[in-house]
This record gives C-alpha cells, structure tokens and sequence, in this order.
C-alpha cells in the first residue's frame, strides 16, 4: 500500500489525471435542482420550438366531429 501513496505523490501524470477528474465532474454538474425541474423546462422548450404544435387543432378536430355525428343524427332522425 505504501509503494501506491509513493506511485502517487511522484507520478505527475495521475496528479494531472486526478485535477482532469475533479473539473470534469464539476463540467457536468446539472443546472436544475430536481428531475421535475429539468423536465418542466424541456417541455418548455419543446413547447417555444413548436414539437407539440398547437391545441386549436385538437380542438377543431373535435368540433368536426361532433358536428357530422350531430348531421348524422339528424339525418337518421328524418328518415326513422
């Protein structure tokens, strides 16, 4: 075990290796302190490039339907 420390505090290149690990790892750090957070804000920016597109076509999708079954009602109705 004490060849390792000595390997260690002699050898530059795992000082450099070790100092290399320490600033990647704050590299890496996530902005957001929750899971909920880093999602809320993908969706947000989702949202603002325009993945999901727009509700009013959901919406007019609905209403057209609701409208023929509404005809097709009425069409059934005349002729019974």
């Amino acid at each position: 075990m004490s060849s390792l420390r000595s390997f260690v505090r002699l050898n530059p290149e795992f000082v450099a290796l070790q100092a290399n690990t320490e600033q990647a790892g704050r590299a890496l750090a996530c902005a957001y302190s929750s899971s909920a957070e880093f999602d809320a804000a993908l969706i947000a920016a989702r949202r603002a490039a325009g993945v999901y597109g727009p509700k009013r076509h959901r919406k007019q999708m609905l209403a057209t339907v609701a409208a023929i079954a509404a005809a097709l009602a009425v069409i059934v109705f005349l002729i019974v």
